[in-house]
């Protein structure tokens, strides 16, 4: 069985990605599977650099073919941040907890209206010789107030869909599978996996 390695460490992210590629006939590992691997330091300027440098990293350190993922919210109203700085957001020692507070703080005396934002991510496939392919996904929203349902991580609680007035972490996990900026993105890595497989 072919192994796709995820470049991730973020559990929930790794979980997303499980149930969205669990069509497919892969291996699938992720980071904690390769404790020695080289740290890879997002330092690129768009989430399409990152994805692209944690793909390439990995994929030649394991000689597996690797998926990179970077994904984060951008609030229209904060010139589209937190953008890439979306998961570090309130500093060094960041968490979701802390990053959803200063989005808050940030949105102080906002009405909902204005507090138009949208989830965007960017997968890299890489193998032993490169990138594969790059693409991404989008999904849009309103910054609430309060958070609201347990489901998913990071902003997802506060990140409205309008089109069923709950937030990502009020809706079904199968919901947000069908219209996420994740799953979006990852409808189109299925395109690139399985001709790659061919």
């Amino acid at each position: 069985m072919k192994e796709l390695v995820i470049a991730t460490t973020n559990k929930g992210k790794l979980r997303e990605i499980k149930d969205l590629l669990k069509d497919f006939s892969l291996k699938i590992t992720s980071l904690a599977d390769y404790p020695e691997a080289p740290e890879v330091i997002e330092d690129g300027k768009t989430f399409s650099q990152n994805a692209a440098k944690k793909a390439l990293t990995i994929a030649r350190y394991t000689g597996k073919l690797t998926l990179g993922e970077d994904s984060g919210l951008q609030v229209k109203t904060l010139g589209n941040k937190p953008g890439i700085y979306s998961a570090r957001f309130s500093g060094e020692n960041a968490t979701d907890k802390k990053n959803n507070l200063k989005v808050l703080r940030s949105l102080k005396g906002v009405p909902l209206e204005d507090r138009q934002a949208a989830y965007r991510c960017y997968a890299a496939l890489a193998d032993h010789n490169g990138i594969v392919d790059i693409v991404n996904g989008r999904c849009s929203g309103l910054i609430g107030f309060h958070a609201k349902g347990k489901n998913g991580f990071g902003y997802d609680p506060y990140f409205i869909i309008p089109r069923y007035n709950k937030t990502f972490g009020e809706l079904p996990p199968e919901i947000k599978a069908q219209i996420s900026h994740r799953a979006r993105a990852l409808e189109k890595v299925k395109n690139i996996l399985f001709e790659y497989m061919k």
